[in-house]
Parts: structure tokens; sequence; C-alpha cells
């Protein structure tokens, strides 16, 4: 059967460019989104590049949508070799005009949501005795912005999320990582294009260090 990528929070940027590259080293591709319209765009473009892949709704904030989608990947497709969770809510909003329920729901979608997702492919991958979990951070956990104070908070919880799983899983096959990306994805530095960011995945999945986070 052929290897499976999962990549939860499916977009045109960094989620296509990850779905192209590890559909080079010949793996199916499954995308995890709220939105059926871009979802069949994306798969539209796939399919035209000769790669197959398939999508499953689901809102990375919403802890049964997630569960339900990895039940029917599981069912259909089996165990995924690599998961990748990408979501985030990029919400710009200071730090002085936050509120508690802007904190508590976006925390669902950048932190609790990978939880979920982890939880729901870990047992097997586990029972298989391989795997590769692999969670997009970025440069607000290491220098928080009061103008994204949600963003950075989330970003600093997928930090110590890899952090702490890393450690967990010390003695186990699965490897886990993280790209902390410090700049802008497809900005004016082409150093950020997503093409290269891509490759970051791609060397976390495929090497034998055992780092587990790549600061890009």
């Amino acid at each position: 059967m052929t290897d499976l990528c999962v990549i939860v929070g499916m977009g045109e940027g960094n989620g296509m460019a990850i779905a192209r590259r590890f559909a080079q080293e010949g793996f199916a591709i499954a995308m995890l989104a709220r939105n059926e319209q871009k979802l069949k765009g994306y798969q539209a473009t796939l399919q035209a590049e000769g790669i197959t892949s398939h999508y499953f709704l689901a809102d990375a904030g919403e802890e049964a949508a997630l569960t339900t989608a990895f039940t029917s990947i599981q069912n259909q497709w089996g165990t995924p070799e690599v998961l990748i969770y990408n979501a985030a809510v990029p919400r710009m909003e200071n730090i002085l005009q936050t509120t508690y329920d802007t904190l508590v729901n976006d925390f669902r979608a950048n932190v609790a949501g990978a939880i979920a997702c982890i939880q729901a492919v870990l047992p097997a991958m586990q029972q298989q005795q391989r795997g590769t979990i692999l969670l997009t951070g970025g440069g607000f956990s290491l220098y928080p912005q009061p103008d994204f104070v949600s963003l950075s908070i989330g970003k600093a919880g997928i930090r110590v999320l890899a952090n702490t799983l890393h450690a967990a899983l010390k003695d186990s096959p699965i490897k886990i990582g993280t790209v902390t990306i410090c700049g802008t994805v497809n900005g004016d530095d082409p150093k950020y294009s997503s093409d290269r960011i891509a490759e970051e995945y791609w060397k976390l999945h495929s090497s034998e260090n055992t780092d587990y986070e790549i600061v890009y």
C-alpha cells in the first residue's frame, strides 16, 4: 500500500508545497480543512500534476470532527506514515484588546487540535513501530508579538508540545518534529518560499538526526 501523508490545515502555501514534496517521494496525500470548495480545488490541482490525494472535511478546532475524519482515513487508507499539523488561526489582535473567548477559541485550533490528531494516529503508529508526526511552528514562539498575542501563545504551545512529545517518545521509533518558521511564508524573502520550507519538513521525516526542531 502507498504511504500516506496527512496534512491538517491544508492551504495553498505550505500545505500544497508539502503535499508536492512528499508526493515526489511516492506518498499519497490526505488533506483536512473546513472549506470543501478549496479542498476540491487543491485536489484537482494535485490530480492534474499526477498526485493522488483525498480530502476530508474537519475544523481543526473541533475534536469530534477531527476524530471522525481520522476514523475515515484509517478505515479507507490505513495508518498514515506521516501526520503534519499545519493548522493555525492567524489572528491579528493586540494583547490589550483581546478577550477570554478569543484566546480560548483560537487555542483549540492552534494547539488542542494537534493533540486530537496525534491521539488519533499515535496508537496505530506505535503498533506498527513506525511513523512521523510534524508540527508547523512559528517564530512567534521565540519572539512573541503583542499584536499577534493569540498566535504567539499558539506557536509557543506547539513548540512545547513537540518538545514534550519528543521527550516522551525518545525510546520509540516514532519521529517527532517541528519546523519553527521565523519569517513570512511566500513574502519578500525567497528563503521563506513554501517550496523551501517544505524541504525542511522532508528533512525532519527522512533524516536520522535526533533533533526534533528546525528553526528556519
